[in-house]
């Protein structure tokens, strides 16, 4: 089997969900994330300049929505903040157990969070350990949850732990789960300061979706400083991650599951779209 891709639902901005989806179609793409969500309503879904879904809506009408294009929802992200204090506007636990809940009802296997960038000085002055054990700590209740609906929780590079094959490997060990994997992201892992090749031969057997970004030489002196860059604009293989070797990498730990475009821009996409499949994904 071959590695499928598709692609995030956030292609252009100020455009909500079933238009990012019906972008997704027309691209002749087949597979796609539900991205961006929150919790209750979203005042920009309902005036039509956001593709957020709500996490409180009945998960089979976002199903109808993705298969009424003939689109394979793959995963539901979740990328959380696990290292500030929890806090009712931060989306951490609670809001992972939902994405597992509409993942679990929907027969996705899969959501994708990370621990972030913290936003305070508490978050700040954590050191490794107690780093590891917040994460560890608001994960707990998630992995349970996850492990009853027969969903996996993807841990993504997204900051200074999951960027670290050491730490993730901790973290690995301190959550000791069989509903805890690995999301490779090809972009936040080199940038992070971190080498994606190093991490598929670490967590080759732990890696069950990959999320592809590449990025240009301007972000070098940004490497190892900067902990995820959201989405990127330049097509795969116009930067200097080395997308082709990582691909092949997968390929030898035989990852064959689904992968996303993290990629914002119709041509972009498009672009990275060719690349994939000229190296033989579908």
């Amino acid at each position: 089997m071959a590695i499928k891709v598709g692609c995030f639902a956030l292609i252009h901005p100020f455009s909500t969900l079933d238009k990012q989806l019906d972008q997704i179609k027309d691209l002749g793409i087949k597979y796609a994330d539900l991205t961006d969500n929150t919790d209750g309503a979203c005042l920009g879904s309902e005036y039509g300049f956001t593709a957020v879904a709500s996490l409180d809506a009945n998960p089979f009408d976002l199903k109808r929505m993705f298969e009424a294009r003939g689109i394979t929802m793959t995963s539901v992200c979740a990328h959380a903040n696990l290292l500030d204090p929890t806090a009712p506007w931060r989306y951490g636990t609670e809001q992972i157990i939902k994405a597992i809940k509409i993942a679990g009802a929907l027969g996705v296997k899969h959501v994708i969070t990370s621990e972030g960038d913290p936003k305070t000085d508490f978050g700040h002055r954590l050191d490794d350990d107690e780093a590891l054990f917040a994460i560890a700590e608001k994960l707990h209740a998630p992995l349970e949850v996850a492990a009853d609906y027969g969903v996996k929780i993807l841990m993504e590079p997204h900051g200074r732990i999951s960027d670290s094959v050491p730490l993730m490997e901790r973290l690995f060990d301190k959550c000791n789960s069989g509903a805890l994997g690995a999301n490779l992201d090809t972009g936040n892992l080199w940038l992070g300061g971190g080498d994606p090749l190093e991490f598929i031969q670490k967590f080759g057997d732990k890696i069950e979706h990959v999320h592809w970004k590449d990025l240009g030489e301007d972000f070098i002196p940004q490497r190892g400083r900067l902990y995820g860059c959201g989405m990127s604009v330049m097509a795969l293989g116009e930067g200097v991650i080395g997308i082709e070797e990582i691909y092949k990498s997968l390929l030898s730990k035989g990852f064959d599951g689904y992968s996303t475009l993290e990629i914002a821009g119709e041509e972009a996409v498009k672009k990275s779209l060719a690349f994939l499949k000229n190296l033989g994904a579908e």
